[in-house]
């Protein structure tokens, strides 16, 4: 059964897509940018895409500890050390698969992070 979890953009019916989809027991959580933290440093971005995250996490059953896969999206390649202690300080102990990569811009050019989250529900 899919369910999909709608944010706040208004972007979401436009583009159509939602801050996030469950099917079955994994949930995907769309590349979150850093709303309502524009003008904030990259430490400060990468925390408020985490309380997104976790937001649209709680809602589909879920939470953090069950994130299996990231996808790091930086505009700036000496932000990656600043971006992975973030990211360590959430998955110290989860330790998902994680990929970072640098891209030219992304669609808020004052974005510096954008995340992607994958997790998957534990089987009883």
């Amino acid at each position: 059964m899919r369910q999909n979890l709608p944010g706040t953009s208004p972007y979401e019916p436009i583009i159509g897509f939602s801050r996030a989809v469950r099917i079955g027991s994994t949930i995907y959580v769309s590349g979150t940018g850093p709303v309502g933290a524009d003008d904030l440093d990259v430490v400060a971005q990468t925390h408020r895409i985490f309380e997104i995250a976790a937001e649209v996490l709680t809602r589909a059953g879920s939470s953090l500890n069950d994130v299996v896969r990231t996808r790091m999206y930086l505009t700036r390649a000496e932000d990656w050390e600043a971006v992975g202690r973030v990211h360590g300080e959430y998955f110290g102990k989860v330790r998902p698969a994680a990929t970072m990569v640098v891209v030219a811009q992304l669609l808020n050019p004052q974005w510096r992070v954008e995340i992607e989250f994958d997790a998957v529900l534990p089987q009883d």
